[in-house]
């Protein structure tokens, strides 16, 4: 008989206790304690069978490791190898986070179709057989090695592993399984620490990729113990504006890539469609010249991409000026407008600024300070910025256009597009050929420089 015990977790944030407490020591959150009974199962049976298909664990010197030709396996999928930093890594444990009905089930349907010459299992504990297939052809894709395996046991799907022997294996969702080794229901804290476990032992053992899909709390944290995103190898958040149709990959961890790396997806009635160009579908089309909108060139990972910012300055109508941003941090909305007041002499203490990047994105380029002051100042004014110029630079709390990195890049994504200006920092100007580029590079650096070159 197993020697049970009882733990007590906070549902907040997975903090663990031997007795109740009221108020969580690492969360500040009252009343978030809840009481499950622990019961270790002792039995390894499965555990070495898996054990049997990789090789003993002796130490090795690193100039011995071999990594082989193929170390990444391809997704066929663009965005997602992006995102990767250039595709799976074999025995890599990944988990994808998002809201509800963002497409993190339709996203991992797509990769298990897409993907060539691997053995994909796809485990579902939230939909049935019949489900998937007519998810799957509405997708319209379809792979022979592809099987849907409806269980939340963990005990159940490691036997069906030890049969089937997949090359890639999808979870949906780590919060609908459950093991017989933890008394208490399926989604609680202790319970997805020990199904993450059981997974990423089988990932480490079998060298075998493993994905799973996690939800998020309210506050738009994975849910679940913070262990969780330690445990993984790649944390992926899956994000969007549910008024737009497009959705955003983005690495928060990568031990094999950068985190600073997105992919764009489009949602469609036929599955997600993988958006190569977003600076075309982030800038919108306009016949007219309207004050408040300008363009900027920023830097997302290794991607160029051309964003439109909104402005929209008004005079505060209850004494208190407001200040609202969508897709900008709202704190350094707040740091350029003080510039604006303190350096440049533009009064905005007294009047409502509303910022808004458009397409539903986040930006988190300091890049775009230029283009973000421009879109303001041209609210301010009611003057109109020419749709053909571009802005990429920073701005300093004394008003000086600061320079940005990988600024060639930025200018030929803005040529390729079309645009006859673009507005950079002076010191951006050493060590690069003006002449390669037909676009006008127009060379500033102060904010009063800018006014007076767009406003003149």
């Amino acid at each position: 008989m197993a020697k049970q015990r009882s733990v007590f977790y906070c549902q907040n944030c997975g903090t663990q206790s031997s007795n109740w407490i009221g108020k969580c020591p690492n969360c500040s959150q009252w009343n978030t304690f809840v009481e499950e009974i622990i019961q270790r199962d002792d039995s390894s049976d499965q555990w070495d069978k898996l054990s049997s298909r990789s090789k003993s664990v002796k130490p090795t010197l690193i100039s011995d490791v071999h990594l082989g030709k193929d170390i990444r396996i391809d997704t066929n999928s663009q965005e997602l190898n992006r995102v990767l930093g250039g595709g799976m890594v074999p025995g890599s444990l990944i988990l994808i986070g998002g809201e509800p009905g963002i497409g993190k089930s339709t996203l991992m349907l797509q990769l298990a179709l897409n993907i060539k010459k691997q053995k994909v299992l796809f485990v579902t504990g939230e939909e049935s057989e019949q489900q998937i297939k007519m998810r799957a052809e509405r997708i319209g894709a379809n792979n022979p090695d592809c099987y849907i395996l409806t269980e939340t046991s963990t005990q159940n799907i490691l036997k069906q592993i030890e049969q089937l022997n997949p090359d890639i294996l999808i979870i949906d969702s780590i919060q609908t399984l459950h093991t017989a080794a933890i008394e208490s229901s399926a989604g609680s804290i202790s319970q997805i620490k020990e199904c993450a476990a059981e997974m990423q032992r089988y990932s480490k053992l079998t060298n075998t990729p493993v994905f799973l899909v996690g939800h998020i709390t309210k506050d738009g944290h994975l849910a679940g113990p913070k262990i969780l995103e330690h445990m993984v190898d790649t944390v992926l958040q899956f994000e969007g504006d549910r008024n737009y149709g497009y959705r955003i990959l983005r690495a928060v961890k990568n031990r094999f890539g950068s985190t600073s790396e997105l992919g764009i997806y489009e949602m469609r009635n036929s599955g997600l469609r993988e958006v190569t160009n977003p600076s075309e579908i982030l800038i919108s089309q306009r016949e007219d010249d309207l004050s408040g909108i300008t363009i900027s060139a920023t830097i997302e990972g290794m991607r160029p991409m051309l964003i439109e910012t909104q402005a929209l300055v008004s005079s505060a109508a209850y004494g208190t000026p407001q200040r609202s941003s969508t897709g900008f941090d709202i704190r350094r909305l707040n740091m350029l407008l003080a510039v604006l007041e303190k350096r440049s002499g533009f009064r905005l203490g007294v009047k409502d600024v509303f910022l808004n990047i458009t397409g539903g994105i986040k930006v988190f380029d300091p890049g775009i300070d230029l283009a973000v002051v421009c879109a303001v100042l041209s609210s301010s004014e009611d003057l109109a910025i020419d749709q053909k110029s571009c802005f990429s630079a920073e701005v300093g709390l004394s008003g000086e256009i600061r320079p940005v990195n990988r600024i060639d890049q930025r200018i030929m994504e803005a040529e390729k597009l079309g645009f006859e200006n673009f507005y950079l920092s002076k010191f951006n100007l050493k060590g690069l050929e003006s002449s390669r580029y037909s676009i006008k590079l127009i060379a500033v650096t102060k904010i009063e420089e800018v006014f007076s070159r767009l406003f003149a």
